[in-house]
């Protein structure tokens, strides 16, 4: 029981938590979406069912993979998938328009829909987990992974929108999950039996087992991680990069097309109540043409898989009205005459590309301000300064 009260055991369990929150919000999704159709009265024990029968089948999947995370080799195969994973969990996606899977009206249809997208999207969850829970000290692996995923996957449930906008607005926490799972494979290479017991593959050169040589492929293992998730952003957004200006306040009586990029947050709303002011900055405010715009990320293409195009199409529609409404009371208070559109895909590149179709003077967006989060990924703020080709007036 003692063992279970050590610092190494919780910061296990907070790792898996982290894990599962960070890679499943993908299946929550195609939990929420594969329930829709069912029923008011059984849609609970659709999303019920199927969250059960998904966490027997990942406790199962990863009982597995901790076996055979003892054969040689398997470790170090992990740990490049986990790097992988972690590289991809940075870089923005863009949208997936394939489907092929309906959301099932019958309740054993939804909850098999469940299972079967669960355990098809679930090996990243699984190889990390695995990872985290084997690094823990202590013989407690099994009791890591129930607990940790019975804790994490309800709230993926329950709580995916409030997870989901959390990590809109605080990019960091998406940099220091990718961080995490790059700390994780560092670790496991270190500790895989090939390269560590003398008994096994004695040909190969071996190393010592020790705090510092696992912390040290840890941080190692969290800088790759970082450093080519950055390499790859950067590579999207050099193209015009060099043309981005910011606007100056003696510029805004000579602007008349504006986009407005707003999430809901109350520092969207400030952007809004700018625009307001600086429409009486003009000579003829009538002359003002305001375009309101929300974007949302795309889920991964695996839900796509799962879940059926127009089923998503509403999904992102409800998540953009919501992130448009503040907005628009705003502006329609003051009177501000403006259309509302809603895209799908990477924020900063999707707003740049929005207000160069449209033959924007200026884009209009709310920042939290240079932070920890823009100085290790970069925000959606920095994501359009790097994409767009007008400038671009940063409201905190």
């Amino acid at each position: 029981m003692e063992s279970f009260m050590t610092a190494g055991f919780w910061v296990a369990v907070g790792q898996i938590i982290m894990i599962d929150i960070l890679l499943g919000g993908d299946n929550a999704v195609v939990i929420a979406l594969a329930c829709r159709k069912l029923p008011p009265k059984q849609r609970t024990q659709g999303i019920l069912w199927g969250t059960a029968g998904a966490i027997v089948l990942r406790v199962i999947l990863i009982f597995f993979a901790l076996q055979l995370l003892a054969i040689p080799f398997l470790k170090i195969v992990g740990a490049l998938l986990l790097v992988w994973i972690g590289v991809k969990l940075l870089v923005p996606e863009h949208e997936d328009g394939h489907a092929s899977i309906e959301g099932s009206d019958k309740l054993w249809g939804a909850v098999k829909t469940v299972i079967v997208a669960d355990f098809v999207m679930s090996v990243d969850n699984v190889i990390a987990i695995a990872g985290a829970a084997e690094s823990a000290e202590g013989d407690h692996g099994m009791a890591l992974v129930i607990f940790g995923v019975l804790v994490s996957i309800p709230i993926i449930v329950w709580g995916s929108q409030m997870v989901i906008k959390l990590m809109d607005r605080f990019p960091v926490i998406i940099t220091l999950g990718g961080m995490l799972l790059g700390w994780i494979a560092g670790t496991m290479v270190v500790t895989d039996p090939a390269l560590l017991n003398p008994e096994v593959m004695p040909g190969i050169p071996k190393i010592e087992s020790s705090a510092v040589v696992r912390y040290g492929a840890g941080i190692a293992g969290a800088l790759l991680v970082l450093a080519l998730g950055k390499l790859l952003v950067a590579r999207q957004g050099r193209r015009v990069a060099s043309s981005t200006t910011v606007a100056s306040p003696e510029a805004r009586g000579r602007l008349r097309r504006i986009l407005l990029a707003v999430d809901g947050s109350p520092v969207s709303d400030r952007a809004t109540q700018r625009i307001i002011d600086m429409r009486q900055d003009l000579a003829d405010p009538a002359t003002l043409d305001l375009h309101l715009l929300n974007v949302q990320r795309p889920v991964s293409g695996d839900v796509s898989s799962f879940v059926a195009s127009k089923s998503l199409e509403e999904y992102y529609q409800e998540l953009g009205d919501a992130a448009l409404t503040s907005a628009r009371g705003l502006l329609d208070a003051a009177g501000v005459a403006y259309d509302a559109q809603r895209r799908v895909g990477p924020p900063g590149e999707t707003i740049a590309k929005e207000a160069q179709a449209r033959q924007c003077d200026l884009i209009v967006m709310g920042t939290k301000g240079a932070g920890m989060a823009a100085a290790l990924m970069g925000s959606v703020a920095q994501g359009t300064l790097e994409h767009a080709s007008v400038p671009v007036m940063l409201v905190k």
